[in-house]
């Protein structure tokens, strides 16, 4: 929703614009809200890289959250195509990486070398998708994001209703209720951005900058479910001993 069209990184280059107002609180970054929201995934990254006690393939996934934080930082803070795949591509690697993670959680493979060939494979096309400009590009990246998250979401939860990990089950609950939230306010500013963006200013009511919190509840979901996964993949190599 821009304020000033051009601004200090020029017309917007992303194929989504979203709805907070460009340029609204400093001159140089488009989007601040949803540029200093996106540290949280930075933050949250660099937390679980500090925990040792995390199994070394979780570690991996959160060094890409990092990154994932830091090309959000200069995607909202520019809304240029190119810094969009920072933040985008990122994305695409991790969840691929968790499903990898989440369906080879034991000691032993489970689907032999056939499986992360797949997934290699995958996540080549989806790149040349996500590399698409024009309008079907933002379809393209959701639908190759989001069904590998859903996938993910429900092993996780198939892992956390095991028995051997109820002492992790209130992470799961309360990250899997973190993440679902963001997951809401995410669609609602994508969708109703008429309301949030005009219709509540209009009445005296700020734009609540819900992809914002997306950013934040999403940060600390990632974090807890990660948790969940840890504790699992830890526990499957302590019961080989």
């Amino acid at each position: 929703m821009p304020v000033d069209p051009v601004g200090f990184w020029g017309a917007p280059t992303a194929s989504i614009d979203w709805c907070e107002q460009n340029y609204a609180l400093l001159p140089w970054v488009c989007e601040a809200f949803n540029t200093v929201s996106s540290l949280a995934m930075v933050l949250a990254g660099a937390l679980g890289l500090s925990r040792q006690t995390f199994a070394r393939e979780v570690r991996v996934a959160f060094a890409l959250l990092v990154l994932v934080g830091l090309g959000s930082i200069a995607f909202h803070a520019t809304l240029r195509f190119e810094l969009q795949m920072l933040d985008e591509l990122p994305m695409l690697y991790l969840v691929t990486w968790l499903v990898w993670l989440l369906v080879e959680n034991g000691p032993e493979p489970r689907l032999g070398r056939w499986f992360p060939a797949v997934l290699l494979v995958y996540v080549l096309l989806a790149t040349g998708a996500t590399l698409q400009r024009g309008g079907a590009q933002f379809l393209a990246f959701h639908l190759s994001f989001g069904t590998l998250e859903i996938l993910c979401l429900g092993r996780v939860t198939w892992l956390a209703l095991q028995p051997e990990n109820a002492p992790v089950r209130r992470s799961f609950v309360l990250g899997l209720a973190a993440y679902a939230t963001g997951i809401a306010a995410w669609f609602v500013d994508l969708k109703a951005c008429t309301l949030v963006g005009v219709t509540l200013p209009a009445h005296g009511i700020p734009n609540p900058q819900l992809h914002a919190w997306w950013h934040l509840l999403v940060s600390i979901g990632f974090f807890l479910l990660l948790r969940v996964v840890s504790f699992d993949r830890v526990q499957a190599r302590l019961r080989q001993h």
